[in-house]
Order: C-alpha cells, then sequence, then structure tokens
C-alpha cells in the first residue's frame, strides 16, 4: 500500500503542476503590441509559473517587448540563483532570434513564510517601485500563487515589521483559518486588498492565481494584492475578539479602516485549485483498480478532528460499516488548523495523519496520508505524514504515546520514529491540502 499511496503522491503533484495552465492563460490573453510587458511572480509556486510564462513569451511572443521579471518565494523554493540581463532577451526578441533560455535569469528574491521577514520588506520594496513606473504604456502579467500573504508584505505606516510578526504568529497558532488571517493581515498591509493593484494603475494587470484558498476567493489568496477585500471591518473586530488577538490601539484605526472597494485595471484567471487535486487524485486511484470517492473538497476543521473522522471512515470502510466498497481510495482536499497548544514540531498534515492512526490501529490493508501540495507542511522539511494499522505498535515500540504526543503538538518528531514523514522538497505548485485513505 505504500507504493500505492506514492503514485498517488507523484500523480497529483505531477498534474497539478503550473506551467501548462500558465501557458493555456496566456495563450488566451490578448497581447497588445504597443506595450511593454513585465512579469511579477508572487507565492510559493513563483519559481514555475515565472518559467512558464517566460518561456511562453520566448515561443510565441517575439514580436512583443518583454523587459523585466521578478519572482518572490519561499526561502528554499529557488531553482536557480541569477540576476537577469534582459537587455539580451530583449534584444534576442526584437531580433528574431532563438532567445537563450533565461530560467536562471530571473531577478528573484526569498522571503520568510509563514512569517514574513526582512527578507519581505526588501523583496516588496523592489516590486512597489516597478509598480510605481509603470505606466499605461505598459502591462504587468501578475503570476500569484498561496504564500503570497507572508512573502509579499509592506506594513501600513506606523505599523512595524515585529508587529506583523506578532500579529501574524498569534493568529496562525490561535486555529483561525486563513481567510480568517487575512482578513486582518490585509487590513494592515499597503499592499494588499487590492492596494498593490492601485500602485500599479494607469497600466493594466492580468492577473495569473493558483488558489490555495477553500473557495478560491480572490480577495484571500495571498490576501488578495491585485483583488478588491470582500470582509467588512466587522468581521475583522470579531475576528480579533474570537481569537483573542492582542493589537496595539493605535493599529485598531486601519482594522476600521474601509479599504478599497473597486478595483478597475485587472483582468484575472484562476488556473488551478484543490479540485484539480482531489480529480486527479481520483483519477489515478481509479486507473490503479480503486473506485474513488471524493469526500470534501472544502476540509476546514482542526487538523486532529479531521484525522480521527478519516480514520474513522476508514475503519468502517474496513468492516463494510458503510457504502464505501473495497479496494477504495477516499479523497479529502482542502486546508485544515491547528490550534496550538503545545511546544513540539509539526504541521496540520502531519497532525491529520497521526491522529487518523489509532481510528485504524491493527486493521490490515489500510493507510492514510496527508500531504500539502507544496511540499512543505508547517516549520518543517516534510511535506505531511503517513499512517497504517502498524503505527501505533511502532510508536509504543518506541515508547512514544499518541496522546501525549497530539497534545504537544509534536507530530513530525513522532512520524519521523516510525518512518511516516512524507518528504518531496518543495514542488512548484501549491494548491491546497490532500489527505487520502487508502482501504484495501
Amino acid at each position: 500500500m505504500l507504493e500505492t499511496a506514492q503514485k498517488i503522491i507523484d500523480f497529483v503533484i505531477a498534474e497539478n503542476m503550473p506551467q501548462s495552465a500558465v501557458k493555456k492563460a496566456l495563450s488566451d490573453y490578448h497581447f497588445d503590441k504597443s506595450k511593454t510587458y513585465h512579469i511579477m511572480a508572487i507565492g510559493k509556486a513563483a519559481w514555475t509559473m515565472a518559467i512558464a510564462a517566460v518561456d511562453f513569451f520566448c515561443e510565441n511572443l517575439q514580436d512583443i517587448s518583454l523587459k523585466i521579471a521578478v519572482v518572490v518565494t519561499k526561502h528554499g523554493h529557488t531553482s536557480a540563483v541569477a540576476d537577469a540581463d534582459w537587455e539580451q532577451l530583449q534584444n534576442a526578441l526584437k531580433n528574431g532570434k532563438n532567445p537563450p533560455k533565461i530560467h536562471q535569469k530571473v531577478h528573484h528574491f526569498e522571503a520568510g513564510h509563514p512569517i514574513s521577514d526582512d527578507q519581505t520588506i526588501i523583496a516588496t520594496e523592489y516590486c512597489i517601485n516597478l509598480a510605481e513606473n509603470l505606466t499605461e504604456n505598459d502591462e504587468l502579467i501578475f503570476l500569484l500563487s498561496g504564500g503570497g500573504s507572508a512573502l509579499f508584505e509592506k506594513p501600513l505606516p506606523g505599523v512595524s515589521l515585529a508587529d506583523i510578526q506578532d500579529i501574524s504568529a498569534q493568529l496562525l497558532a490561535s486555529g483561525a483559518n486563513i481567510v480568517e488571517i487575512n482578513v486582518i493581515r490585509k487590513r494592515l498591509s499597503s499592499v494588499k486588498a487590492g492596494r498593490f493593484a492601485q500602485l500599479v494603475a494607469p497600466a493594466k494587470i492580468f492577473a495569473i492565481v493558483l488558489s490555495d484558498v477553500l473557495g478560491d476567493r480572490l480577495d484571500s489568496i495571498a490576501s488578495g494584492p491585485t483583488a478588491a477585500d470582500t470582509a467588512t471591518t466587522e468581521q475583522a473586530l470579531y475576528i480579533l475578539d474570537k481569537y483573542g488577538i492582542k493589537i496595539k490601539p493605535q493599529h485598531l484605526a486601519y482594522i476600521s479602516q474601509a479599504t478599497p472597494a473597486n478595483i478597475t485595471n485587472v483582468q484575472t484567471s484562476i488556473v488551478g485549485s484543490v479540485n484539480t487535486l482531489c480529480k486527479a487524485a481520483a483519477e489515478i486511484s481509479q486507473k490503479m483498480g480503486y473506485t474513488p470517492y471524493i469526500l470534501t473538497t472544502s476540509l476546514d476543521c482542526e487538523a486532529a478532528e479531521a484525522g480521527r473522522f478519516l480514520g474513522k471512515i476508514a475503519s468502517d470502510t474496513h468492516f463494510s460499516r458503510n457504502s464505501f466498497v473495497k479496494p477504495c481510495v477516499i479523497i479529502a482536499g482542502g486546508e485544515t488548523v491547528v490550534t496550538i497548544k503545545g511546544n513540539g514540531k509539526g504541521g496540520r498534515n502531519q497532525e491529520l495523519a497521526l491522529s487518523a492512526a489509532k481510528p485504524i490501529e491493527n486493521l490490515p490493508n489500510t493507510l492514510i496520508f496527508s500531504l500539502g501540495s507544496d511540499g512543505t507542511d508547517g516549520p518543517t522539511d516534510a511535506a505531511g505524514g503517513i499512517v497504517t494499522g502498524e503505527t501505533i505498535a511502532k510508536l509504543a515500540a518506541a515508547n512514544l504515546n499518541i496522546d501525549k504526543i497530539l497534545a504537544n503538538n509534536d507530530s513530525y518528531t513522532a512520524l519521523k520514529e516510525v518512518n511516516g514523514l512524507i518528504v518531496t522538497n518543495p514542488t512548484g505548485t501549491n494548491v491546497n491540502d490532500l489527505s487520502v485513505a487508502i482501504c484495501g
């Protein structure tokens, strides 16, 4: 069953890489030969999206002026390190020559995630400088993926990076979901909630978006730098109160302030989401002889609760106590949350997987895994976790108590001990999380 799980993991990641979708979106866009085009990619999938866009220009738009490309991504997610020699590229395009491959020619920044850092500010200021110098004769190809909330940030006046870091850390530990977290983040930012689009004006933006947010809410994906905010002031204040988030009194004015309501210079195409992730899992499962069941594409509860629930469904399936027919693969997509109460190491997918171990204890031909499609789960080097009917016994043999481990949010330590970590390294995509139960 481990081999089956690995085949599903490999297939869904490969099928959800953004290159072909980015190129398809660009092929459907009307380019104006009189304009100069710029590429900017923000997020954990920024590098692969930027490569796809630049390749598209090189292959199809030799008569279009392409001036500069910028990538802002997470530390460790850059696949090449070199600044751009865009004059060489421009000359090649203008002269009709075969342009050089520029996968190592993109001006790039690596920044902090899930908490912004000094490099975040440096990268964002670079992007702001570019945006403010654009004119009506320019257009910006804006490639956006999850992670952008932390990677793309310049606080509003009177709000420091330390303030942003503190508020983000509180929200991430509180159990708030990503939509709630971003409602607060964008109200303290000069580039979120459509404000970056305002900086780009009068130039137009074509935004190509890889969604990691349930429901594909444009104002929540990377906190909506090119999308008008749909949340209200009342909702923002409620979130602060609901989770007990402490902010400085002088920042409450920003929380209560209206965000831009009307963004007119942006055209958007969403090119990937958790729906495509789950469909890919179903496709490969069926090819391998399993009946696939997509349970949900909007899983958004506590990770531990989701794990126990999926484990109980797998157990009932094993004993034929439900309507799922073996052999089958039960699929759930979404993004769970973790309310941090301990000081251990882990991530939401690892906690989900480990929590599923008890309900399937001693069950043969039963496996559950959960992973983040971007290849990183929490502040760890793992993408997620995987458990079988033997996991509890292996933990006991290592003198590890699963209840104590989960209470301390220390899923990484336990899964590493029993060879239950999924390690993919950064994948180049980011379309939410996938949790799967395989019942043979």
